[in-house]
């Protein structure tokens, strides 16, 4: 079964060898039938710390390395496709 990938913008970088991405969604409302955002944020694993705030990364799905950490930031954005 092939792993999620998402793409989101980094909007915490405080933690070691962790950030926290934020995700967003948009779907049509299906009574109302306009555009909606909805938006999660997500702790992923960054090994060498090198991701810094406002940076555009790809996490990807991985088995669980904390209590609510399961997703890991990929290498380069080559990897994603």
């Amino acid at each position: 079964m092939p792993k999620r990938v998402l793409q989101g913008t980094v909007v915490s970088d405080k933690n070691d060898k962790t950030v926290v991405v934020l995700v967003e969604r948009r779907f049509t409302h299906p009574l109302f039938k306009k555009t909606v955002r909805r938006s999660k944020k997500y702790k992923a694993h960054d090994e060498l710390n090198e991701c810094k705030v406002g940076d555009t990364v790809f996490i990807q799905e991985t088995r669980p390395i904390s209590k609510d950490k399961s997703w890991v930031v990929l290498k380069d954005e080559a990897a994603a496709n």
